[in-house]
């Protein structure tokens, strides 16, 4: 008798807070079920060298109807970035024809998704609740360094009125501390940055079983070799965002976070460092719902 296999079914998440906004759509894609082969039968939304370009565009129209970003069953336009760890935000009032270079997309526009991709790095969305306006941030240690989610903050300011105050935010599934090891480099050009770096680092021993097993040995004088191991250091990305949020004016109350690690949960999400490099591409999604068009009632004579 053949075994049957179980598909598990396509999983959007979304942060509470975000989700009680009548006009806006968002998520942030997992890895379930998907076409890509390549990756496990995996939701890989980004064009990556392992996975075939008519695969992750049927991915794509997958995640974008179950996020509800179509019309007459035809998915919404979705402009996305040629990610380069920057704090370029382009400001969209209608889909592109070219593909832009950034880290940031913001709009007021309804009817077109704003998105980028994941497999480490933060997803953060933003949502301005008083006056229509939205933006999705791509944010890893060096766009984090750059501040793109505080200038997010300020471009919405700046291209829409928005105030920080009425924003919403949600910071999606990334790398979390537990898993996020980065050198001492990182950490001082942190802290020439931010006066708070010291709250984003923690240090950890790396582990020996040989001196665990016997810790005798290297009490003695210590020959070449025998010296402390040197500590791991490891960044806390969310909170550093919080911080610039915070830092922008946005209340603290207002600022969501998924718990999940994406280098401890690949059963669920993609991680760029759990796999070695050989992984797919998660996105998050925001948009615009489009107004409903009101139909006029006939007089009957």
């Amino acid at each position: 008798m053949p075994t049957r296999i179980r598909v598990k079914p396509l999983t959007i998440l979304q942060s509470e807070s975000l989700a009680r906004i009548p006009w806006l759509l968002h998520g942030f894609s997992t890895r379930l079920s998907g076409a890509s082969k390549i990756y496990g039968g995996a939701l890989n939304l980004g064009f990556t060298k392992q996975d075939s370009r008519l695969t992750v565009e049927r991915n794509r129209r997958a995640f974008l109807n179950k996020l509800g970003a179509t019309h007459n069953g035809r998915p919404w336009p979705l402009v996305t970035l040629r990610q380069i760890h920057s704090d370029i935000i382009h400001c969209m009032t209608a889909p592109s024809q070219q593909t832009l270079a950034g880290d940031g997309l913001i709009t007021r526009t309804p009817g077109i998704v704003l998105a980028i991709l994941t497999a480490d790095c933060l997803p953060l969305i933003l949502a301005d609740t008083k006056r229509p306006a939205i933006g999705v941030f791509h944010a890893g240690w060096r766009g984090t360094l750059k501040r793109i989610v505080e200038k997010g903050v300020g471009e919405m300011r700046r291209c829409f009125g928005t105030q920080a105050r009425d924003i919403k935010a949600a910071i999606g599934p990334g790398i979390r501390s537990c898993c996020y090891e980065v050198g001492a480099e990182v950490r001082e050009r942190f802290e020439s940055q931010f006066e708070y770096a010291a709250e984003l680092f923690r240090e950890a021993k790396e582990s020996d079983p040989i001196r665990e097993k016997y810790p005798l040995l290297f009490l003695s004088a210590r020959a070449p070799g025998h010296s402390e191991l040197p500590k791991k250091i490891f960044l806390d990305l969310v909170e550093a965002n919080r911080q610039q949020l915070i830092a922008a004016g946005v209340l603290a109350k207002n600022i969501s976070a998924s718990p999940l690690c994406t280098a401890c949960r690949t059963d669920l999400l993609f991680s760029h460092r759990a796999e070695r490099g050989i992984t797919g591409r998660s996105m998050a999604a925001v948009a615009i719902r489009a107004p409903a068009t009101k139909t006029r009632r006939r007089r009957h004579s």
